[in-house]
């Protein structure tokens, strides 16, 4: 159900050159959404074809650049299901052209000085995972991605002066916790109404404190630096709810929680405060709906949202476009998949749809680099052999 937008406040104009990179102009009036049917689908483009058997590919939360001639730099994933190796790196190719793989090497000392991408002080044993790159007003390169390991889901950031060699600058201290990690103890859980942890018992490491309740997340993040030189971070909250509740689905992979979208704010993107839950399902929403995560591009108009349109029925993820001028109100006009899904094995976009870190524009054109995948969100059915792949859509104007 569409519904009109309200004229909120405007915002200093943002608009985005690739890699987070975000420019200040006039003042944006409120948006008005352009119709889904403007997108132009130009398909698959890659999918993983490295040596890990069963890998996957994703450019999830992960920033697109635009770079020399027609090449882009698609900042990827990979992973492989039911196996704890993770790794991030890049594309770089051309659209409808071949595509080259370029991953990180993790090191717990010094960056490797050889390999093309390096990040250092990597503990042993930690994977990451969702990269998102800034290129920062101070002229450094910043990654920032959620580490995986035993006994580890936080989310941390590796700087670099060069864009080449990074090192992770907070594994301790580090931006978010995931509810599975270590530092997160059961009476902290509690002060965000997550009963089902309450009986979980803290193991911090040396040097590691117990996680701050507000630090508490549930993956899917995205981050962004303001022409102001302060940063704005997009990241999945939980809300429980009890069995008797419609929105409990025990077909999900937590079921009873309900996620929703908190934004935090800090002056040098290691450090946030602010948090405030800023998208959440109403009244006016199917009760199996939910939001996965919130990608988030700067434009002369405002924000413009690509939300996780989340159904738990159907197992299924879409993208739902949504709009804001100031980050914490947000209008949700369409109500609807801005990008349908395509047909059952005719390209992995069947099943989920996850956005990247923003759309770019380049040549007149807005360029949405999105992963698709073909296999329901709980991985009880798939059409094919479950995969995933990265597709490309685009058009003249976001707004109408």
């Amino acid at each position: 159900m569409s519904r009109p937008l309200s004229r909120r406040r405007a915002l200093a104009t943002l608009t985005t050159s690739g890699a987070g990179l975000l420019v200040p102009g006039r003042l944006p009036a409120a948006p008005i959404p352009a119709a889904p049917a403007g997108w132009k689908k130009e398909g698959e483009l890659f999918r993983y074809r490295g040596p890990l058997a069963g890998g996957w590919v994703q450019n999830f939360t992960s920033t697109v650049e635009a770079v020399d001639e027609d090449r882009w730099r698609v900042w990827t994933s990979i992973s492989v299901p039911k196996n704890p190796i993770k790794q991030i790196g890049y594309h770089t190719g051309t659209v409808g052209g071949e595509w080259k793989s370029t991953l990180a090497v993790c090191t717990p000392g010094e960056p490797d000085a050889m390999a093309p991408l390096a990040i250092g002080g990597m503990p042993e044993g930690w994977h990451p995972v969702q990269v998102v790159t800034l290129r920062l007003l101070d002229g450094r390169t910043r990654l920032y991605f959620w580490a995986h390991g035993e006994g580890i889901v936080r989310y941390l950031a590796a700087d670099s002066d060069d864009g080449r060699a990074f090192r992770v600058v907070n594994a301790s201290t580090p931006c978010l916790y995931h509810p599975a990690d270590r530092c997160v103890d059961g009476p902290v859980a509690l002060e965000l109404g997550l009963k089902r942890f309450a009986k979980r018992k803290a193991a911090p490491g040396p040097g590691e404190s117990l996680a701050e309740s507000r630090l508490i997340s549930n993956d899917a993040t995205n981050v962004y630096q303001l022409p102001d030189g302060s940063f704005e971070m997009y990241s999945v909250g939980l809300i429980q709810v009890e069995k008797d509740d419609p929105r409990h689905a025990p077909q999900d992979n937590i079921a009873g929680l309900i996620r929703v979208i908190d934004r935090y704010t800090s002056s040098d993107g290691l450090n946030w405060s602010d948090r405030r839950r800023v998208v959440v399902p109403d009244k006016d929403d199917p009760h199996d709906l939910q939001f996965y995560y919130l990608s988030v591009t700067h434009t002369e108009h405002g924000r413009v949202g690509l939300l996780g349109h989340y159904r738990l029925g159907a197992q299924t993820i879409d993208l739902e476009a949504c709009f804001s001028t100031d980050g914490i109100v947000w209008e949700r006009p369409l109500r609807e998949p801005w990008i349908t899904r395509d047909a059952p094995e005719e390209t992995a976009a069947s099943y989920l749809l996850h956005a990247p870190h923003a759309m770019v524009k380049r040549d007149n054109r807005w360029h949405l680099f999105y992963t698709g995948g073909n296999f329901a969100h709980n991985h009880l059915a798939s059409h094919g052999t479950p995969d995933r792949a990265i597709m490309l859509a685009t058009r003249e104007s976001l707004f109408g």
